[in-house]
């Protein structure tokens, strides 16, 4: 199955969803990932291929190009890369539907729109995103979504829609619960420690982060990821407070292992609504008892089945650390080991594959069907 996936997200900035299926579809097929434009000179193409087997694909722009010409460039990039690579029988893989023009005069034998986030609510989305969603639905032969709540906002909008939650490659951060040693620039930094990891956005409680560091002193946070859409310099200040960068996926175990509570301190907005957080279950994974928000796709299934203490404000977020604090490590490991036994991200790829191989057939099917027809 080769695919030709278009996505708003960079390959390289957060190891997510879309790298986590298309690293495993490089197995099995061609994977071509089209970034959005860079607007830096050109128009040319780039096209570099990582150790996994995804062809990462970068379009270089005119700087002050507009959006027709943007558009029309890179459609005419995708049609030379179809026709340079003989991609007969591809897949469409989209994630996000502002895309969806630049692909116009593809001939895909399916089109996937893998829903991952509500990106409509997210700070800077373009006033034409909906519009485009309701064409993408219209053009789509399956669409999957990243988590419960978002599934059940959008499955009246398309007949063929299935629910894929965040999952984990267990393995990978399993190797926490072994590592002695911490990170350079995590070593200094006191005990106990409150940990997170993930993109610091518009969607973090900050005022929650700086109550807890405030009322327990003695406690460090440590925060990791990349910083973006919001300004660095309105980002909580403390003592205990620590924001170590950005680090890559094959670190991030090294990191948690150092960690004595892993939280998820997401603000209750319109931008977090129907988020379902894939560093859940790697939290689990590494070990970790955890501390989130009310954020529905942790509530359900997490907080119900006890793998997740629950808490909004600084008083009960404070209580919760504590209990995760105090709590007996076995039962939750093997509670939590149990829960992840039935999830991973090579599952949910084969039942993906699986559909979209049925959803084929059945466009085949239709297509043979409407020929006789018309004969």
């Amino acid at each position: 199955m080769d695919i030709l996936c278009l996505s708003h997200l960079r390959w390289d900035f957060v190891f997510q969803r879309p790298q986590h299926l298309l690293s495993r579809a490089a197995k099995q097929g061609r994977v071509f990932y089209v970034e959005e434009p860079v607007f830096d000179g050109g128009p040319r193409v780039e096209l570099a291929r990582r150790e996994n087997g995804v062809c990462v694909v970068v379009p270089h722009l005119p700087a002050g190009s507009d959006r027709a010409t943007a558009i029309a460039t890179v459609r005419r990039m995708l049609t030379q890369i179809v026709d340079e690579h003989l991609l007969t029988d591809f897949v469409l893989w989209l994630y996000t539907p502002m895309a969806l023009p630049a692909a116009t005069g593809l001939a895909p034998a399916a089109v996937v729109y893998d829903c991952m986030d509500e990106l409509s609510l997210f700070a800077g989305a373009p006033a034409e995103l909906c519009r485009l969603e309701v064409e993408l639905f219209a053009r789509a032969d399956i669409v999957f979504t990243g988590g419960q709540t978002l599934y059940e906002s959008k499955r009246t909008r398309h007949r063929n829609v299935h629910a894929f939650p965040s999952s984990v490659d267990v393995e990978h951060f399993a190797r926490a619960r072994s590592i002695a040693v911490d990170p350079p620039d995590q070593r200094p930094i006191p005990r106990p420690r409150l940990g997170f990891f993930g993109v610091i956005d518009e969607r973090m409680d900050y005022p929650l982060v700086a109550g807890v560091a405030a009322a327990r002193p003695d406690w460090h946070t440590v925060l990791i990821g990349p910083t973006a859409k919001i300004d660095p310099a309105s980002l909580p200040r403390a003592a205990n407070i620590h924001y170590l960068g950005a680090k890559r996926y094959d670190e991030l175990p090294s990191y948690v292992a150092g960690w004595d509570v892993a939280t998820l301190p997401f603000a209750r907005n319109e931008a977090t609504r129907f988020i379902s957080p894939t560093k859940t279950p790697e939290y689990l994974a590494a070990g970790k008892p955890v501390v989130s928000t009310s954020i529905r796709d942790v509530v359900r299934p997490y907080g119900q089945q006890g793998l997740a203490r629950i808490a909004d404000t600084t008083p009960a977020f404070v209580a919760a650390v504590e209990a995760a604090l105090a709590e007996h490590s076995a039962d939750r490991l093997l509670a939590a080991d149990a829960f992840l036994s039935r999830t991973s991200w090579d599952g949910t790829w084969t039942r993906m594959r699986l559909l979209i191989e049925q959803t084929m057939r059945s466009r085949v099917a239709a297509d043979v069907q409407i020929a006789q027809d018309a004969s």
